[in-house]
C-alpha cells in the first residue's frame, strides 16, 4: 500500500490534473542511425561509449495499470531501427530513491513501449521490466547481490521482443518474451527516469544495436 500512496502522490504533486497524459517533448527528428533526445535531461556528457545522465526528478513511464495516472516524462536517447535487432548495454546507477531506473527502451510512440532494466525498489534492486500496449504492465525480480553495473539486450524478431540481463557481460539470463508491435520501425536507446527522488546518476556503456 505504501508503493501505492507514494506513486500516486508522485502524480498529484509533480504533474498536475490533466498534464500527465501528455508530458513527453517530441523526439527530435532522426535519420536512421541518428539518435535524438525524448525528453532531454537538464544534464547529461558523452564521452566515447560513455553516456552519463543525471535523471531529473519526477519523471517516469507509465500508463494507466493500477496507479490510474499516464506519465511520459523519462529520458531517452533513442535511435530509429526498422526490422529485427539486437540492443546491448552495461548500466550502472546511483540508485537511491524508490522506483530510480535505467536501462533501454524500445518505443513506437506514447502508447506502444517496453522498457527494462534496473529498478530501485524498497531499498534493493530489481531487474525489471515494463511492456506497454496502452496499459502498462510491471514485472521485476530482486537480486541478492548488488552490482556495481549490469548488462541488458533486447531482442527484436518481428513483432516480438525477447528482454535478457547478465552481471558479467557473457551468461545471460532471459526474463520475459512479448508482442510489441507490426510497425516495421522503432526508436531504440537508453532510459532513464526517476519517479520520486530528487534525480540520480544512471552510465550507460558500450551501447550496440545491430540489426539481426
Amino acid at each position: 500500500m505504501q508503493n501505492l500512496i507514494n506513486r500516486r502522490g508522485f502524480l498529484t504533486s509533480s504533474i498536475g490534473a490533466g498534464v500527465a497524459a501528455m508530458a513527453s517533448t517530441p523526439l527530435a527528428r532522426a535519420a536512421p542511425d541518428e539518435e535524438g533526445w525524448l525528453n532531454e535531461p537538464k544534464v547529461w556528457n558523452r564521452e566515447g561509449s560513455v553516456l552519463s545522465i543525471q535523471a531529473d526528478p519526477k519523471t517516469d513511464f507509465w500508463r494507466k495499470t493500477y496507479f490510474g495516472y499516464i506519465t511520459d516524462n523519462g529520458h531517452m536517447l533513442g535511435r530509429r531501427v526498422t526490422g529485427d535487432f539486437q540492443a546491448t548495454v552495461n548500466v550502472a546507477g546511483r540508485y537511491a530513491a524508490q522506483y530510480d531506473q535505467a536501462g533501454l527502451m524500445v518505443r513506437l510512440d506514447p502508447t506502444i513501449w517496453m522498457k527494462c532494466g534496473v529498478e530501485f525498489v524498497d531499498g534493493r534492486q530489481h531487474v525489471s521490466s515494463v511492456l506497454t500496449r496502452d496499459f502498462s504492465d510491471w514485472a521485476g525480480v530482486p537480486l541478492d547481490a548488488t552490482p556495481e553495473s549490469m548488462w541488458f539486450r533486447l531482442v527484436r524478431k518481428g513483432s516480438a521482443l525477447t528482454f535478457s540481463f547478465s552481471l558479467d557481460g557473457h551468461r545471460y539470463s532471459e526474463v520475459r518474451q512479448g508482442y510489441l508491435t507490426e510497425a516495421p520501425t522503432v526508436l531504440v536507446g537508453p532510459m532513464a527516469a526517476a519517479p520520486e527522488g530528487s534525480g540520480f546518476e544512471a552510465v550507460f556503456r558500450d551501447l550496440d544495436i545491430k540489426q539481426v
